[in-house]
Protein backbone atom coordinates (compact mmCIF):
# COMPACT_ATOMS: atom_id res chain seq x y z
CA UNK A 1 0.00 0.00 0.00
CA UNK A 2 1.58 3.42 -0.82
CA UNK A 3 1.03 6.59 1.35
CA UNK A 4 -1.16 9.36 0.53
CA UNK A 5 0.44 12.11 -1.23
CA UNK A 6 0.69 15.17 0.69
CA UNK A 7 -2.58 16.48 -0.58
CA UNK A 8 -4.25 13.23 -0.33
CA UNK A 9 -3.05 13.39 3.52
CA UNK A 10 -4.78 16.73 4.42
CA UNK A 11 -8.10 16.21 3.06
CA UNK A 12 -8.65 12.46 4.19
CA UNK A 13 -7.44 14.29 8.10
CA UNK A 14 -10.40 16.43 7.57
CA UNK A 15 -12.73 14.02 6.86
CA UNK A 16 -11.48 11.81 9.74
CA UNK A 17 -11.23 14.86 12.28
CA UNK A 18 -14.92 15.76 11.04
CA UNK A 19 -16.09 12.15 11.28
CA UNK A 20 -19.06 12.91 9.10
CA UNK A 21 -20.14 12.50 5.22
CA UNK A 22 -18.80 15.86 4.04
CA UNK A 23 -18.78 17.97 1.12
CA UNK A 24 -16.17 18.94 -1.38
CA UNK A 25 -17.45 22.41 -0.36
CA UNK A 26 -16.25 21.53 3.59
CA UNK A 27 -13.32 20.47 2.71
CA UNK A 28 -12.17 23.11 0.34
CA UNK A 29 -13.83 25.77 2.76
CA UNK A 30 -11.24 24.44 5.56
CA UNK A 31 -8.14 23.95 3.27
CA UNK A 32 -8.48 27.07 1.99
CA UNK A 33 -7.51 28.95 5.56
CA UNK A 34 -4.66 27.43 5.22
CA UNK A 35 -3.30 27.00 1.52
CA UNK A 36 -4.11 28.39 -1.79
CA UNK A 37 -5.96 25.87 -3.41
CA UNK A 38 -8.93 25.45 -6.00
CA UNK A 39 -12.59 23.75 -5.66
CA UNK A 40 -11.81 21.45 -8.81
CA UNK A 41 -8.32 20.63 -7.00
CA UNK A 42 -10.18 19.12 -3.79
CA UNK A 43 -12.64 17.61 -6.08
CA UNK A 44 -10.10 15.84 -8.24
CA UNK A 45 -8.30 14.48 -5.10
CA UNK A 46 -11.34 13.70 -3.59
CA UNK A 47 -12.24 11.63 -6.49
CA UNK A 48 -9.08 9.46 -6.82
CA UNK A 49 -9.34 8.85 -2.95
CA UNK A 50 -12.51 7.64 -4.12
CA UNK A 51 -11.77 5.45 -6.81
CA UNK A 52 -8.46 4.25 -4.81
CA UNK A 53 -11.43 2.89 -2.45
CA UNK A 54 -10.50 5.01 0.36
CA UNK A 55 -13.83 7.14 0.30
CA UNK A 56 -17.60 6.38 -0.86
CA UNK A 57 -19.48 8.82 -1.81
CA UNK A 58 -23.47 9.18 -2.38
CA UNK A 59 -25.35 11.52 -4.48
CA UNK A 60 -26.89 14.58 -2.84
CA UNK A 61 -28.40 16.47 -5.69
CA UNK A 62 -25.78 18.06 -7.86
CA UNK A 63 -23.19 17.30 -5.43
CA UNK A 64 -21.89 13.91 -3.54
CA UNK A 65 -21.25 13.53 -0.51
CA UNK A 66 -18.11 11.69 0.80
CA UNK A 67 -17.89 9.19 4.28
CA UNK A 68 -13.96 7.90 4.94
CA UNK A 69 -14.11 3.73 4.76
CA UNK A 70 -11.98 2.97 7.07
CA UNK A 71 -10.58 4.73 10.06
CA UNK A 72 -7.45 7.01 10.61
CA UNK A 73 -6.10 4.43 13.12
CA UNK A 74 -6.78 1.25 10.55
CA UNK A 75 -4.70 3.21 7.83
CA UNK A 76 -1.89 3.78 10.19
CA UNK A 77 -2.36 0.00 11.14
CA UNK A 78 -1.74 -1.29 7.24
CA UNK A 79 1.50 1.45 6.77
CA UNK A 80 2.71 -0.24 9.81
CA UNK A 81 2.24 -3.41 8.42
CA UNK A 82 3.46 -2.91 5.20
CA UNK A 83 6.81 -1.48 6.98
CA UNK A 84 7.04 -4.45 8.77
CA UNK A 85 6.89 -6.91 5.42
CA UNK A 86 10.00 -5.12 4.30
CA UNK A 87 12.33 -6.27 6.50
CA UNK A 88 14.16 -9.83 6.21
CA UNK A 89 14.30 -10.32 9.90
CA UNK A 90 10.67 -9.34 11.32
CA UNK A 91 12.09 -9.57 15.18
CA UNK A 92 14.77 -7.81 14.78
CA UNK A 93 12.52 -4.64 13.51
CA UNK A 94 10.10 -5.41 16.21
CA UNK A 95 13.19 -5.00 18.95
CA UNK A 96 14.01 -1.59 17.44
CA UNK A 97 10.75 -0.04 17.08
CA UNK A 98 9.84 -1.48 20.79
CA UNK A 99 13.45 0.26 21.54
CA UNK A 100 12.29 3.59 20.25
CA UNK A 101 9.01 3.73 22.13
CA UNK A 102 8.27 6.30 24.36
CA UNK A 103 6.66 5.76 27.75
CA UNK A 104 3.09 6.46 26.61
CA UNK A 105 3.10 4.79 23.50
CA UNK A 106 4.54 1.62 25.40
CA UNK A 107 1.41 2.25 27.66
CA UNK A 108 -0.23 2.17 24.99
CA UNK A 109 0.97 -1.07 23.45
CA UNK A 110 0.24 -2.77 26.50
CA UNK A 111 -3.15 -1.37 26.54
CA UNK A 112 -3.87 -2.75 23.12
CA UNK A 113 -2.71 -6.02 23.59
CA UNK A 114 -4.91 -6.55 26.33
CA UNK A 115 -7.72 -5.96 23.78
CA UNK A 116 -6.31 -8.13 21.10
CA UNK A 117 -3.81 -10.69 22.68
CA UNK A 118 -1.06 -12.31 20.09
CA UNK A 119 -2.88 -15.08 18.31
CA UNK A 120 -1.16 -18.94 18.46
CA UNK A 121 0.05 -19.24 14.90
CA UNK A 122 -3.17 -21.89 14.44
CA UNK A 123 -4.99 -19.12 14.89
CA UNK A 124 -3.90 -16.32 12.80
CA UNK A 125 -3.62 -18.92 9.76
CA UNK A 126 -7.45 -19.26 10.14
CA UNK A 127 -8.07 -15.36 9.93
CA UNK A 128 -8.35 -14.31 6.34
CA UNK A 129 -6.23 -11.80 5.13
CA UNK A 130 -7.23 -8.39 4.48
CA UNK A 131 -8.68 -7.19 1.45
CA UNK A 132 -5.32 -5.72 -0.57
CA UNK A 133 -5.32 -2.28 -1.52
CA UNK A 134 -6.15 -1.03 -5.02
CA UNK A 135 -4.16 2.05 -4.80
Amino acid sequence: MRRFGELESEVMERIWRLGRPVLVRDVYEDLKTERAIAYTTVMTVMDKLHSKGWLRRESRGRAYEYEAVAAKEAYTARLMRDALATSENQAAAFVHFLGQLTEQESRALQAALEICPPTQPAEAEARPEPEADTA
